[in-house]
């Protein structure tokens, strides 16, 4: 993490993370879609303990990176809802349900 010198360069890095971040989110999208081929039933798409394993990992790793679980746990919540809700809209494409 570099140093800047300017309210203009920390805004110009802020830029460049949310556009990595927006690239990430959607590349996780894309793999979700892909374990829909893999799953049988919207139960194995919702897989709580899965969910459940996924948001305690990223709260440790925010409590590692010293910043607020509860913010990383939030976004990750609506992240999820929301990629559970794609991966079943293409189950039933694939499976037809």
């Amino acid at each position: 993490m570099q140093k800047c010198t300017s309210l203009k360069e920390v805004r110009d890095q802020i830029d460049i993370i949310d556009d990595k971040l927006v690239e990430l989110i959607a590349e996780r999208s894309h793999y979700i879609r892909q374990a829909a081929a893999f799953k049988n039933s919207i139960a194995e798409v919702k897989a709580e303990e899965r969910i459940e394993f996924i948001m305690q990992k990223v709260r440790k790793k925010a409590i590692a990176l010293a910043i607020n679980p509860n913010m990383i746990s939030e976004l990750f919540r609506i992240m999820i809802d929301e990629m559970v809700e794609s991966e079943i809209a293409e189950l039933r494409n694939q499976k037809s349900f």
